[in-house]
């Protein structure tokens, strides 16, 4: 089978123009395949595996990860590891507008590094793709210097930017003479690594590896027997965590790290052909994700959270919340979050504020190592992101003459709706603010008119009052669902709640939602926080695809997502499709 190569680039997330190939044969339809190419190397490399694999009916994409290749950036370096996870989103979002491919109609085929960041990428952004194909995940590299990431983190610290050179020869990837001396004339190959992404991997893999039990993607896990690269046991570790229904994990003996370039290669490409074919040809069943809270991978950890703590554990978090009870006091955050709940919209005001007070230097010192807990900081990320989002919307909805009419079901005071609203003078725009507390409204109306905003109503409202939400007229074109499902375990609620908002958009109209998918603290907040009700702050994790899913259960399709630097907390848009 012949296949054309062509050239092309994509703006991605940040507008940066990063350079990608794609390849496709003359019976190529509506099926796509993403290759993800190892570190140091480009897209060049991978036309050999596309063709090798063998898949006709596909189309098939690489992009060169910016500093690599032929896409610009200062070589091997990125602002963040996580930038490319971003930019991977991008780029299947570009090329299935592009091509007309449905997300649910791709695969993923990723070496190495390339491997670590689609997992992250299913596990953040959810996508509904149909497999991943994951050969020698970089999970673990094995830094043979002791104390190695110590070590790095200090160098860094020290210099800002630094690199590495890789130790990586050709020798060390494939017994194939002739893949070895590809590789060493490779003049687009990127023998430097900068610090920040070797610490931004090894950080990111740790949380995938912790929660790998959120992805439920189909997947298939290659292995090489004598990887002299990367830790086979941390491949283990992710794998056996795994929860998708549909899994496989092959350990090829003798082969080195390089498995899609190994001299016996062709065993690992037909067991991936043959698991990607399975996989578009088995009907993937998201409907259990519906009923996460009654069973699964989040509601056993909420169920563990709810046991007493035991050994260390009790005489850790003990000893934690008897000095938050104590010392913790001089400082106004921790008191405000013991008088009226750490999730209250007390608390969280102050968090946004973000002015560190207390009683003596010691309390404000206390305060602000408070305020600066990564928990808190992706609240202040996620507001940033939400307004974005939402400011985003008002531009393409007035581009396109549409009456911009805004709906927010549970708004607090609705402080980032105004703040938003003020950079709109004079436009068609007008806002309707719901919450259930009449000292929230009291406050937002006050805010509102003080920022001179006379086109925004406040309005008491249940948000989980489905007929009520379905009523509001006129009908908004954009609602807005901030911090809200979070707060509530159960998915009845939840999906009674979008009943409403659903029936209450415009066709075409937008919403958005945001979710906590995951949380480093999870199990210190169960054991030392209260929430607004004075009970025990013990969180019931929705993964993203969870929440995804309960979105789309009401004819609401995800269009976009955003997602603060340390994984934790999700904005994302939906669109109300006509006649979903």
């Amino acid at each position: 089978m012949t296949w054309k190569e062509s050239e092309n680039n994509f703006a991605s997330w940040d507008g940066t123009r990063l350079f990608y190939r794609e390849w496709e044969t003359p019976v190529s339809a509506d099926k796509g395949l993403i290759v993800i190419h190892r570190g140091h190397e480009h897209s060049g490399r991978v036309a050999q595996q596309v063709k090798e694999l063998d898949l006709p009916e596909f189309k098939a994409f690489c992009f060169d990860v910016r500093g690599h290749g032929h896409s610009p950036g200062e070589r091997g370096y990125a602002e963040s590891y996580y930038a490319m996870v971003k930019d991977l989103d991008a780029f299947a979002r570009h090329v299935s507008e592009k091509h007309g491919i449905p997300m649910e109609n791709f695969a993923i085929l990723a070496n190495s590094v390339g491997a670590v960041t689609a997992s992250t990428w299913v596990h953040d952004f959810a996508p509904r793709i149909r497999a991943m194909v994951l050969a020698a995940p970089a999970l673990r590299i094995r830094l043979y210097v002791p104390l190695a990431i110590p070590g790095l983190r200090l160098l860094q610290k020290l210099k800002g930017k630094a690199f590495i050179s890789s130790y990586v020869k050709s020798k060390m990837l494939t017994h194939d003479p002739e893949q070895c001396r590809l590789y060493d004339e490779d003049k687009l190959i990127t023998r430097n690594i900068a610090v920040n992404i070797l610490l931004g991997l090894h950080d990111t893999a740790t949380r995938i590896m912790d929660d790998a039990g959120a992805i439920t993607t189909p997947t298939l896990v290659l292995s090489a027997g004598s990887d002299w690269v990367v830790k086979n046991s941390a491949q283990d570790m992710f794998f056996n965590a795994l929860s998708s229904p549909m899994k496989e994990h092959v350990l090829y003996p003798g082969f080195f790290h390089g498995v899609l370039y190994e001299k016996d290669r062709h065993l690992a490409f037909e067991k991936a052909r043959e698991f990607i074919k399975n996989a578009f040809t088995t009907e993937v069943d998201r409907s259990k994700l519906l009923e996460a809270d009654e069973s699964g991978y989040t509601k056993e950890e909420y169920d563990r959270l709810q046991e007493p703590a035991n050994g260390w554990k009790a005489l850790k978090y003990g000893s934690q919340l008897m000095g938050m009870k104590s010392l913790g006091r001089l400082s106004e955050g921790i008191r405000l979050g013991l008088e009226t709940g750490f999730d209250s919209g007390k608390s969280l005001d102050y968090v946004y504020e973000n002015k560190a007070r207390g009683i003596t230097p010691l309390g404000r010192m206390i305060d602000r190592s408070y305020l600066n807990a990564i928990g808190w900081k992706g609240i202040r990320e996620r507001g940033t992101l939400l307004k974005e989002l939402l400011q985003d919307l008002i531009i393409e909805q007035l581009t396109q003459d549409t009456p911009v009419r805004i709906l927010d079901i549970a708004t607090g005071c609705g402080r980032y709706v105004l703040d938003v609203l003020k950079e709109f003078p004079g436009e068609d725009i007008s806002a309707l603010l719901r919450d259930n507390v009449p000292r929230n409204l009291e406050q937002g109306r006050a805010l509102a008119q003080e920022m001179g905003l006379a086109n925004v109503t406040y309005e008491e409202g249940d948000a989980f009052d489905e007929a009520a939400l379905a009523a509001v007229s006129p009908k908004p074109t954009i609602v807005i669902v901030s911090g809200l499902y979070e707060l509530f375990r159960v998915n009845n609620l939840v999906l009674r709640s979008l009943g409403g908002v659903a029936e209450s958009l415009v066709d075409g109209g937008k919403l958005i939602y945001t979710g906590q998918p995951w949380h480093p603290d999870i199990e210190m907040i169960a054991r030392t926080c209260i929430n607004r009700e004075g009970h025990p702050w013990i969180m019931r994790r929705r993964t993203q695809a969870e929440m995804d899913e309960l979105v789309r259960s009401h004819g609401l399709v995800k269009t976009g997502m955003k997602i603060d630097s340390y994984g934790i907390f999700t904005v994302s848009v939906a669109q109300k499709r006509g006649n979903s």
